[in-house]
């Protein structure tokens, strides 16, 4: 089956449309009508060739709703006309510990959406700016916000999920203070999560600029991180620090505010390494600076229906495929709130 998508040939060549092959479904995939693909920060790092092993063309892409158009013969969970989701894993060994537990994510065999070894050509995966897509049934996702929220759900499968999954891991809820760093695409969903979760919610950032539009989105409190007296009133008062900062960054910082025992998660990816942190501001306290990455396909599922219970979406900038080149631009400049999202029906032939 040939498609319409959008990729990059290099590096140093924007994204052009281009045209693709899928496989024809097996008998336990679901061939998804995309409809919407939200624009991930890691989408531009592949897509220019800024991470390691970038395979070409890149297709990026791993924030992907649609409808099921075909089903194979063996599926159970899906029928045609079904919305849809699909996220940052496409398939997996199935029979690890990780895989075991539901923790895809963590599996040595994961397979991304896009970039990943795979036997259909090119011979690597190829991502959600493409008008369809064919996954096993395991990795897709059931979607139940209603159709018209279906543009602002698609970034909740990689920001969702990546702020979800540190929250309900290190138990963020009522009597929890809880911090998010950053105001950007994952941020802005973690202000979001923490709150519906009923934690205490204070957000990072490094924009006064930005307060009004934290509160709004939640944060019951806001600190400008710059402000040596705004950070050190908040010393030692944190159960819980998701920091989504994709930059190196001093860390002591923000490990300086967890009290006994608080953890400090990173899921952000920054190009280059964070600068060492102060061991002694570690184990003085008994605080712990940790990882976290995406989610498992259960847990993605818990977080949508979450999300769908409490009426969670992201915010959302559209745009049109052959706009892609100038929002990976503004993505650079931080200027979106919060997310990209891509319109697949405005591609040729739809």
């Amino acid at each position: 089956m040939t498609i319409q998508a959008y990729g990059a040939h290099a590096a140093d060549q924007p994204l052009v449309p281009l045209d693709i092959t899928r496989r024809a479904p097996g008998v336990h995939d679901v061939q998804i009508a995309i409809a919407y693909c939200g624009i991930c920060h890691s989408d531009l790092h592949q897509a220019r060739g800024e991470w390691q092993g970038t395979k070409w063309p890149c297709v990026p892409g791993h924030e992907i709703v649609g409808r099921v158009s075909v089903v194979g013969a063996h599926v159970k969970s899906f029928r045609e006309g079904d919305l849809v989701g699909v996220g940052c894993i496409v398939d997996s060994c199935k029979h690890c510990a990780d895989c075991a537990d539901g923790l895809e994510n963590y599996c040595d065999g994961m397979v991304g959406t896009y970039n990943f070894p795979t036997p259909d050509r090119p011979g690597h995966t190829l991502g959600g700016y493409s008008q369809e897509i064919v996954v096993n049934e395991r990795y897709v996702l059931r979607i139940r916000h209603s159709e018209d929220q279906l543009a602002a759900v698609a970034p909740l499968l990689c920001a969702g999920i990546t702020t979800y999954s540190p929250l309900k891991h290190w138990n963020a809820g009522p009597g929890k203070k809880v911090g998010i760093v950053g105001i950007g695409g994952l941020g802005h969903m973690g202000i979001k999560l923490a709150h519906a979760m009923g934690a205490y919610v204070v957000a990072f950032t490094t924009s006064a600029s930005k307060r009004d539009d934290a509160k709004k989105l939640g944060a019951d409190e806001v600190v400008v991180s710059r402000d040596a007296d705004e950070m050190s009133a908040h010393a030692k008062s944190f159960d819980l620090i998701v920091n989504t900062v994709a930059a190196p960054h001093d860390l002591d910082v923000f490990t300086a505010l967890l009290k006994r025992d608080g953890a400090m998660t990173l899921v952000g990816a920054p190009a280059s390494p964070h600068p060492s942190p102060d061991v002694m501001n570690l184990i003085s306290k008994r605080r712990s600076i940790a990882g976290s990455m995406i989610g498992g396909i259960p847990e993605t599922q818990e977080m949508l229906d979450f999300c769908a219970t409490n009426g969670i979406v992201s915010e959302i900038e559209m745009i049109r495929p052959d706009e892609i080149n100038e929002a990976y631009e503004r993505m650079l400049k931080s200027d979106v709130k919060y997310r990209f999202v891509m319109d697949i029906a405005t591609l040729q032939g739809r």
